[in-house]
């Protein structure tokens, strides 16, 4: 019995002649949450920013982004269906220096942090093939073959909010006891892109290291083929309302005043999920009834 849910309206499929589809979907075999705290990540920076960290007195994080991940995976020996899920994030640091002068100048740049977990993800000892648009077989391209079996890995999601700097500082290099797990020759030149300048490592008198807090998930998934009860198929309803652009005044008249924008909630979301009302209303209530 399966429960319909659209602008249609709501019911239940489960009479007899409801039809019955096949469908491939990527099943969910295991999957992990984790808050993690990531202590004193060296920033690598490229040469013209490292000669403004020379000089800084002062230095703030104003921004950090998750700009790509390196995810690998590999089979746990004697341990049939789990794997090793080895991920390294990349973090695009933006911060805000202070120089002499009481001048303030922005530069960018990169932490890595590396992330293992091991999850389930089943097993499966076929040979997947799927046809290629742009390789129909009249002329292929010829690829590399080899004869020898591979097992079939499954697929890893990674899902990641965005991050929370919790500290930022400046220490010598002398005195540097940073968290590094890479050097600047591993740096990807998908990564080298979004920076400009050229990276280096042990020039300088100073060390940018910053401290993060992230929240993570990550999903193991296989494609499986399901065989579920179909309704009916998911067909558009509504008609598309065409913007007039020659009276801009009629078309803002009918949006809705933003309330909520101007009056803040007075309740908490776990409060409205167990259904309390708080608030100034409710003690003036309480106090009338008191007396």
């Amino acid at each position: 019995m399966v429960e319909r849910n659209g602008p249609s309206g709501g019911g239940l499929c489960n009479k007899p002649s409801d039809p019955l589809c096949c469908v491939s979907v990527n099943k969910i075999f295991d999957s992990v949450r984790d808050k993690d705290c990531l202590e004193d990540l060296r920033v690598y920076l490229c040469d013209i920013a490292q000669e403004v960290i020379d000089r800084a007195t002062a230095i703030r994080t104003l921004a950090i982004d998750v700009i790509d991940t390196a995810i690998h995976v590999e089979p746990v020996p004697f341990n049939k269906g789990y794997f090793q899920v080895t991920i390294r994030f990349y973090f695009c640091i933006t911060l805000e220096c202070c120089i002499c002068g009481g001048r303030t100048q922005i530069i960018k740049g990169l932490a890595a942090f590396d992330k293992k977990c091991i999850l389930f993800g089943s097993e499966k000892n076929v040979s997947v093939f799927t046809s290629d648009p742009n390789n129909d077989g009249f002329c292929p391209c010829p690829r590399e073959l080899k004869c020898e079996p591979q097992s079939t890995l499954p697929s890893v999601v990674v899902e990641v909010a965005p991050p929370i700097g919790l500290d930022t500082r400046i220490v010598e290099r002398c005195h540097c006891c940073c968290n590094r797990c890479m050097t600047v020759d591993a740096i990807p030149d998908r990564v080298r892109d979004n920076f400009d300048g050229n990276f280096i490592d042990d020039v300088g008198t100073n060390v940018v290291l910053v401290t993060l807090g992230i929240f993570s998930v990550v999903r193991v998934e296989r494609p499986v083929q399901l065989l579920i009860p179909a309704c009916h198929y998911c067909i558009p309803e509504k008609d598309s309302t065409p913007c007039e652009s020659g009276d801009p005044c009629s078309v803002f008249g009918n949006m809705p005043f933003p309330l909520s924008e101007f009056f803040p909630a007075a309740e908490s979301p776990a409060a409205n999920e167990r259904g309390e009302r708080g608030g100034c209303c409710k003690d003036n209530r309480e106090n009338r009834d008191n007396r």
